[in-house]
């Protein structure tokens, strides 16, 4: 009952605050997000709170196509630290390289052999026209000369971050039977990515002149982003993202929205088509984005300042229940018409806990559901220090002895050998006392 009640108290009063990253779907909750999606694999993630709010298929391995550029720019920026001059560092244009894509269809920044370019143009090169020339050049240079190497960094990046269902074949994401990843995957990667310097600015710029002014205008390859070219893909809440595509893989976009109050991370891989024209990604994206905004709020599910439990307290002299709290305050995206009431809270800790106790130690945990579906688990923390009563542990430390196994064996040991040895006492007795009657019977015969 006192577990119901804690819990009804921290869910009525939720304030906002901060946030947390333990995902779950919306959609396994039978929402209706308006439309029925055609993209093979679609993840949409609050950046806010960190819940995914819809999902399909975000497990199913796919190829990426030019999304591969992720993991291309992940490792570059990251190189940088290592080199002389950083993002200036310049680099020269191999004709090997250019040669390399004649004839394979690849998207290209028109870099020309022989001029040097530094790790910055070729990552504007890389992210806005989404060159696959920028991908070998930065990769070889990279690599040591050597693609492998290069593409060995990535695979060993991607198992860092956690990506267990990606591999990669190349540094561009040209077709590859190898060369796969998951909605799911990418949201890490993006999210990682953003992590970076860099990056969120290169993918948020629509034109770029970086290669100097007698250049060609480098355009970016995401009309989502563009006002001017975009037509009906553009996005006012699309702030910046990468574009794939190729027949194999489809229509594909990581892109992140941002309406001024709540943002996410979509993901969509498989946008094939009826009409090969349109790009499915896009639209698929920008009708989840308008769903989200306009039907999806962040609510509050446990505050530092509201207790969701208690626990009975063990030696300890004047301190027998201990309430406990989470450290900071947790939200979750949720649809707007669901009361934070109707929300279960379930406690995981055990029936007792033996003092000493500090402050901040983590107790148990609290497990938030809706509609059968896991919202959140939060650390239950206690909130004070709690000091352990001597005496009292004295006590418990005899207690322990007098009842633990090994003693009830020592004792039964000791027990059977006192009774071996009052056995063999009294038979030594016995023994005696007819050994002294033979002697008696003896000097009386003689």
């Amino acid at each position: 009952m006192l577990k119901k009640l804690f819990c009804g108290v921290a869910a009525t009063t939720l304030v906002l605050s901060s946030f947390f990253t333990r995902s779950f779907t919306l959609n396994a909750m039978g929402q209706n997000i308006g439309f029925d999606p055609k993209c093979s694999s679609l993840s949409l993630v609050s950046l806010d709170t960190g819940t995914t709010v819809y999902e399909k298929n975000a497990n199913e391995r796919l190829p990426m196509a030019s999304l591969t550029k992720i993991m291309t720019a992940i490792i570059t920026i990251e190189h940088m630290e290592k080199l002389p001059e950083r993002e200036n560092t310049e680099i020269k244009v191999k004709n090997e390289i250019l040669r390399s894509l004649e004839g394979t269809g690849s998207s290209m920044s028109g870099l020309k052999a022989g001029e040097d370019r530094t790790v910055l143009q070729l990552l504007h090169c890389l992210l806005i026209t989404s060159g696959n020339d920028a991908a070998l050049i930065l990769a070889d240079f990279i690599g040591e000369g050597s693609v492998a190497k290069f593409v060995e960094m990535m695979n060993n990046k991607a198992k860092e971050l956690g990506c267990n269902d990606t591999n990669f074949a190349n540094p561009h994401g040209l077709d590859s039977d190898n060369h796969y990843t998951t909605a799911r995957d990418l949201v890490i990667m993006q999210k990682y990515a953003t992590s970076l310097p860099f990056y969120t600015e290169i993918t948020s710029t629509v034109t770029s002149k970086i290669l100097g002014d007698k250049k060609p205008i480098l355009v970016t390859s995401n009309f989502m982003i563009d006002k001017n070219r975009g037509g009906k893909y553009y996005y006012k809440y699309a702030k910046s993202g990468k574009t794939g595509s190729d027949s194999k893989a489809g229509k594909c976009l990581v892109s992140v929205l941002n309406n001024g109050k709540y943002s996410y991370l979509c993901v969509a891989l498989g946008g094939f088509s009826d009409n090969s024209s349109d790009n499915l990604a896009m639209l698929e994206t920008k009708a989840l984005g308008e769903w989200a905004f306009n039907n999806l709020e962040m609510k509050k599910i446990a505050s530092k300042d509201a207790p969701l439990g208690e626990i009975k307290v063990n030696l300890s002299w004047n301190k027998k229940r201990l309430l406990l709290s989470t450290n900071k305050d947790y939200s979750v995206m949720l649809p707007k018409d669901v009361l934070v009431s109707s929300i279960d809270c379930k406690l995981d800790i055990p029936k007792f806990i033996n003092a000493p106790v500090s402050k901040g130690q983590k107790i148990g945990t609290a497990t938030f559901s809706y509609a059968n579906t896991v919202v959140a688990t939060v650390d239950l923390l206690s909130g004070e220090d709690i000091k352990r009563s001597n005496i009292l542990f004295t006590m418990y430390l005899l207690k322990s002895i007098f009842t633990s196994f090994w003693f009830k064996l020592l004792f039964g040991i000791l027990l059977i050998l006192l009774v071996f040895y009052i056995m063999m006492f009294i038979k030594r007795n016995k023994y005696r006392k007819r050994r002294r009657r033979k002697a008696t019977f003896r000097r009386a015969r003689f």
